[in-house]
């Protein structure tokens, strides 16, 4: 039997789905954490530890979570991501999709730079350069969003409305990340969800918010929606242009009509997604991993 490794601190519900679809494919799989693997660089011994893999790796690494922690920590579990990728382990998604997911100043650069719609962002270091331009914004009419760079789950955003708002602009980290913040389409507060495997839009979801913040993790619903071409196309070409296996965008529809990507998550959650459509999300993940780049070897 071939073995899996999932790397989380926190199987839940995903995990679970995870390893019942493994084990439909012929597959065992553990969770490992990603804090409990290192390198040991010794003459004839293998230069990876990964707990319970200690007489080979595994056949493949699905990544479902990668700890935070100092920059130090975080740099050894991209480390780890990519030194199973050199030696020919398939990681799904692997370092370099974290990397560019997890960074939000990449992710709108590289969205920016595919040509693809991507709000108003700016990052940088200077407090002074971020008043004065949170100024001009909110002086014409806009209104900001201000985020973590590393961060998910809606946590640590806020909206600047008002000249006000300015006392308590921190940065994060030392970098702030503002963005023009977009007005949605119709009544309330929504935006899209869509589910990319391997270069196909599989699944979708309206994501309501009880407020502008549309997260589900935040207390947003979950709406079943028909996914139409041109957002299914935004979606894929998102998911290309941060070459990801697979990925969970979010793109809102703004006042005028037009389409805006707002966010590529490269270790979506899908448990609300799967409460309005009737697909295993699961299931079309590990197949993807086993088919086309396990068996592929």
């Amino acid at each position: 039997m071939g073995r899996i490794a999932i790397f989380t601190d926190d199987p839940g519900w995903h995990g679970k789905q995870l390893r019942l679809a493994f084990a439909n494919l012929g597959y065992r799989s553990d969770y490992i954490s990603l804090k409990d693997c290192c390198f040991n660089i010794e003459t004839g011994q293998n230069p990876l530890i990964i707990p319970g893999f200690a007489n080979a790796l595994p056949d493949a690494v699905f990544v479902r979570g990668v700890p935070g922690g100092s920059l130090e920590e975080v740099v050894l579990y991209l480390d780890i991501l990519h030194a199973l990728k050199v030696m020919n382990i398939p990681v799904y998604n692997d370092g370099h999709a974290v990397e560019r997911s997890v960074d939000k100043g990449m992710t709108s650069f590289l969205l920016h730079n595919a040509g693809l719609p991507t709000p108003l962002t700016w990052v940088l270091r200077n407090r002074d350069d971020a008043l004065s331009i949170a100024e001009s914004e909110l002086k014409n009419g806009n209104l900001l969003i201000s985020k973590p760079l590393f961060g998910s789950q809606g946590e640590g955003i806020r909206r600047i409305e008002k000249m006000t708002d300015l006392f308590w602009l921190t940065s994060s980290r030392g970098v702030y990340y503002l963005q023009r913040f977009v007005h949605c389409a119709g009544a309330g507060f929504s935006d899209n969800r869509v589910f990319v495997v391997n270069g196909r839009a599989v699944a979708s979801m309206r994501r309501r918010g009880k407020s502008w913040l549309n997260n589900v993790a935040q207390g947003a619903s979950c709406e079943r929606m028909d996914l139409d071409a041109g957002t299914a196309e935004l979606a894929v070409k998102a998911t290309a242009a941060l070459a990801m296996d697979y990925a969970g965008v979010d793109i809102i529809q703004d006042k005028d009509g037009h389409n805006t990507i707002i966010e590529v998550n490269s270790i979506p959650a899908w448990k609300g997604l799967e409460s309005v459509c009737d697909i295993s999300i699961a299931k079309l993940l590990a197949d993807d991993l086993i088919n086309r780049h396990v068996k592929a070897l």
